[in-house]
């Protein structure tokens, strides 16, 4: 009879080493082709819209928040093993292969777009199921009792990210705007996190703490709120498309960007800074 085979424990992976993965797959990214940047990106954009809904209807069910924080990285993490793109994990990604000399800033820019394109497809997409099947195609606007707490909260942060802002005039911006750094921030260490392990379980739960700490501090996620507030607007926020943009999308990317650059980007790079 053969001895049984060693089973070799799970073990997480230098930080050295785990730049370099991400390195290697900001390469691959930069030169994807656009049909995969826009279905991944598709993909990606459903799914966190889903985690958003599902992580209202942990919160509303519940009445405690940080049970909705603690399931909402199930998007991410999915988004994350199935190797698909979400933009703002990619404006990390990206940039640590452009200091590599892996990528160009044309690169960057066309990765960015195809993904953000795909994010607007697939939360649409969702958006428009989501509707239909929680009101009946509009004919119970508030939503069944399952679903009109969960509907409540969508038109309500909807409103909150938007006009909430709006009443504080241009300082409104610059608060969604640091809120979206402090996002990113988070965010883009979830996605180094994911080259941490060489186990599934490992990569999970490293991905998993940074973005639940994030979602649970109120911060502003560009791609979530691609989701919220044009839900909130079908579903009857009192908010228009102008102030969606306005007040909260340009400047939580903006915001978003800014956060990967400079709080992961180059803190990392200066901290474990390849050798030419």
């Amino acid at each position: 009879m053969s001895a049984p085979r060693a089973v070799s424990a799970p073990r997480a992976v230098s930080a050295r080493v785990m730049l370099d993965r991400v390195i290697d797959s900001g390469a691959q990214r930069a030169v994807a082709p656009a049909a995969s940047l826009l279905a991944r990106g598709a993909l990606a954009g459903a799914l966190l819209s889903c985690a958003t809904v599902l992580s209202y209807a942990a919160t509303t069910q519940t009445g405690l928040p940080l049970i909705g924080a603690i399931v909402f990285p199930i998007g991410f993490v999915v988004i994350m093993l199935l190797g698909l793109e979400l933009v703002t994990g990619n404006f990390a990604v990206v940039p640590l292969a452009m200091l590599a000399h892996r990528a160009r800033g044309r690169d960057f820019a066309r990765n960015a777009t195809w993904v953000l394109l795909g994010h607007f497809v697939g939360a649409g997409v969702f958006i428009g199921l989501f509707a239909a099947g929680a009101t009946d195609f509009g004919r119970t606007p508030e939503g069944h009792s399952a679903t009109s707490a969960v509907i409540a909260m969508i038109v309500s942060t909807a409103e909150t990210k938007t006009t909430g802002y709006a009443a504080l005039g241009a300082l409104g911006i610059a608060v969604v705007f640091v809120k979206a750094m402090l996002c990113n921030w988070l965010v883009t260490i979830g996605a180094m996190l994911n080259y941490a392990a060489d186990d599934t379980a490992g990569r999970v739960l490293a991905m998993w703490l940074p973005v639940t700490m994030f979602y649970a501090l109120g911060l502003e996620h560009a791609v979530v709120n691609l989701f919220v507030i044009p839900a909130g607007i079908a579903l009857g926020a009192d908010v228009t498309a102008a102030q969606w943009w306005a007040w909260n999308q340009v400047p939580a990317l903006a915001g978003n960007l800014a956060g990967a650059l400079l709080l992961t980007v180059l803190p990392l790079w200066w901290a474990h800074r390849r050798v030419a």
